[in-house]
């Protein structure tokens, strides 16, 4: 178990004539025992920020702490974390085996303590029948599980995971992962690992911080990721289908609440009536706000106040999603059973319920907290 503790780590890359900043002032600590997802697109900065803590990148500025004891300036190997990488870095020459139980080896573990540990993480990850191949003539997915195994053997402070399961199949990826959760919760390990997938965030990490452009974006858990979203890159990034976003014109009415006007390319497309605990905080005096609703928390419903066009309506074995047009506007509608038959170009009824919008400034995309929060 280990705290980790970045506090406005940056990492500056040289490029020419100009700096590009991989990593921004990104600030987080993490608790004994937790996991955390580092999730975001190519190039964001996840993965360099994880190599800052493993030491194989040394940041430009701030600071980096285990257990609130600096280590941005120990060489990697005094650092204390077991690290598994994307590219595997195995040792040719080892066996699978020998591979596995290098850290123990090398810290003198007795020949049979190592064997047996060798022997439990290799069925763990399902590699035992290649324990005495050498790496060369094991696929990448096997490979990849090596390096894998070779980090979690060694329950070390802190395990630093990077695309873990990238190479691996859907279903072979699923069972590995709800393993490894639970090697990691059993042994309480604390551990970050960088992905972009996001089931994977979501079936591994107890907290995710979402990156974009080198800058944490938010900083929480899945629930809270997709229920409140601290600005509109997060609320269209997590979540499949991603949330419905779109603007809209606010208009306070005298008894309480605001009726929303739903626009496309400025001109309107639908009214709602939202009640007065759901309506928004002032928006620096504009009028126009984004609004953004979970495609599964979209009504669909004959007497719903809004009309749109049916596009589509795909039955995907337990759920069906429905797309309709609004004038030019698109909305997603997730239903958990299967949605009564919608043929291309029936009329259908929309309505957002007040307590599942969410509203976001035009100015700066940031969150708007409103009554019904």
């Amino acid at each position: 178990m280990a705290t980790l503790d970045l506090h406005a780590v940056s990492k500056t890359y040289r490029s020419g004539d100009r700096d590009i900043v991989a990593v921004d002032h990104l600030t987080l600590s993490t608790a004994d025992g937790e996991i955390v997802g580092l999730l975001g697109s190519s190039g964001c900065g996840k993965t360099t920020t994880l190599r800052a803590i493993a030491g194989f990148v040394q940041i430009t500025s701030g600071r980096i702490a285990i257990d609130g004891n600096d280590i941005h300036n120990l060489p990697p190997a005094r650092r204390g974390v077991a690290m598994a990488f994307e590219g595997y870095a195995l040792y040719p020459p080892l066996r699978i085996r020998e591979n596995i139980g290098f850290s123990l080896l090398r810290d003198k573990k007795p020949g049979g303590e190592v064997k047996r540990a060798v022997q439990d993480i290799a069925a763990l990850l399902d590699i035992e029948d290649i324990l005495d191949q050498y790496p060369t003539f094991a696929s990448a997915g096997q490979q990849q599980r090596t390096s894998l195994a070779r980090a979690l053997i060694r329950r070390a402070p802190l395990t630093l995971l990077d695309e873990p399961m990238s190479q691996l199949d859907p279903q072979l990826r699923s069972h590995v992962r709800t393993r490894v959760k639970e090697y990691l919760a059993g042994h309480r390990l604390s551990a970050v690992f960088v992905t972009h997938d996001q089931n994977e965030a979501i079936t591994l990490a107890d907290r995710i911080a979402v990156m974009e452009q080198g800058r944490l974006q938010q900083f929480a858990s899945v629930g809270e990721l997709k229920s409140r979203p601290s600005n509109l890159f997060v609320a269209g990034f997590i979540g499949e289908p991603p949330m419905n976003l779109m603007l809209a014109e606010v208009r306070p009415q005298s008894g309480g609440g605001a009726r929303i006007v739903l626009l496309h390319q400025n001109a309107p497309v639908g009214k709602l009536r939202l009640n007065g605990r759901a309506a928004p905080v002032a928006n620096g005096g504009d009028a126009v706000v984004h609004l953004g609703i979970r495609p599964h928390q979209v009504v669909l419903a004959d007497d719903a106040p809004v009309r749109g066009q049916v596009i589509s309506n795909q039955w995907l074995g337990d759920q069906s999603h429905v797309l309709v047009d609004l004038g030019g506007l698109r909305i997603v509608a997730v239903s958990a059973g299967r949605f009564r038959t919608l043929h291309k170009g029936e009329n259908i009824g929309i309505d957002f319920p007040s307590e599942a919008v969410i509203f976001f400034s035009t100015r700066d995309g940031a969150a708007l907290p409103h009554g019904a929060q």
